[in-house]
């Protein structure tokens, strides 16, 4: 097994500001916009997001929650040992909102789908919106395409990208790994 670094702490951190000035420039106060992050992995994203818009951008208003997609995925019953279920924090109404949904990586867009068939649970918001840290495009099964995006990556079937956040953020990363056959 082969590992490759795709970004380092200081790419992922340009990165997430750069969401956030177009989250910003998007969604102004954020006064009608609410940010979901897809448990269990997007969470970590919109965390860090959060941190910027508050304390860098200034946004004071923001409305963030926690989305968990377990019972909405299309593989829930198909696998050998039962999914663990996440929590949903949702504590506001999402009817006329602005929806961002936040993840890590953009896959098959099967997690995505489970997301959106998840909100309707919640209400019926006015737009939806996807932002992504890491899109891997040659890997759709679904047309869902990020609103906002972080970084393309050619990523084969047989690679796998990893998200790796530490409490330290200097060793924050995000690598390829390719098994070997």
């Amino acid at each position: 097994m082969s590992t490759k670094v795709l970004l380092d702490s200081k790419e992922i951190d340009i990165i997430l500001h750069r969401l956030s000035c177009q989250l910003v420039e998007n969604h102004g106060d954020f006064s009608d916009t609410v940010l979901i992050g897809i448990q269990p992995r997007g969470i970590a994203v919109l965390k860090r997001l959060q941190t910027i818009l508050t304390t860098e951008k200034g946004i004071t208003n923001l409305a963030t929650g926690q989305l968990d997609i377990t019972f909405y995925r299309d593989d829930f019953r198909r696998r050998d040992e039962p999914l663990q279920a996440n929590t949903t924090s949702i504590d506001f109404i999402l009817e006329n909102k602005r929806v961002v949904l936040i993840d890590d990586v953009l896959f098959t867009g099967r997690s995505i789908r489970a997301a959106l068939t998840a909100i309707e649970s919640y209400g019926r918001p006015s737009d939806i919106e996807l932002l992504v840290l890491i899109d891997r495009r040659f890997s759709r099964n679904l047309p869902i395409q990020p609103t906002y995006l972080g970084k393309q990556v050619d990523a084969v079937n047989n690679e796998k990208v990893l998200v790796k956040w530490h409490e330290d953020k200097s060793k924050n990363a995000i690598h390829l790994i390719q098994k070997n056959n």
